[in-house]
């Protein structure tokens, strides 16, 4: 396997990582609401597992492969953009959110992770649906340069 092809399976990783994040969270989202704190407690690690994971991968890939350029054009390329701009500044402004997040809970902080988590978890589900989208748009649908 040459380095194109590792990064592609790499990003294929990453788009699964990102969707099992998602689905990891609204799992979550919907045991806290029926108030089944051990099954929501479960779907966050994993959730925050696949996002830690995710992670690990994308700087992997990128020092393999560098950074792709989107060969759409006009309306589609400023959709990709928009969309993985606010992607990018989302992401970074939610590992210091999720890393609060545990030490509350681990603190046992309930409350105060309640309130924190009403912000992230809305942040953090646009992250993984948006970092899928932008696997979809960059490898699938349009190809990259």
């Amino acid at each position: 396997m040459d380095r194109t092809q590792i990064g592609d399976v790499l990003a294929l990783i990453n788009a699964s990582l990102n969707a099992t994040s998602a689905v990891a969270l609204f799992t979550g989202f919907y045991y806290i609401r029926k108030r089944q704190l051990h099954q929501h407690r479960r779907a966050m690690i994993i959730a925050l597992s696949a996002s830690g994971l995710f992670l690990i991968f994308y700087v992997t890939r990128v020092t393999i492969t560098g950074t792709h350029e989107f060969a759409g054009a006009g309306t589609a390329k400023t959709a990709y953009l928009t969309i993985l701009f606010t992607h990018i500044v989302l992401a970074v402004l939610l590992v210091p959110l999720a890393i609060r997040l545990v030490y509350l809970v681990r603190k046992k902080r309930f409350r105060a992770h309640s309130r924190l988590a009403r912000w992230a978890f809305p942040i953090w589900a646009y992250v993984s649906v948006t970092g899928l989208t932008v696997y979809l748009l960059l490898y699938q649908i349009y190809g990259y340069k």
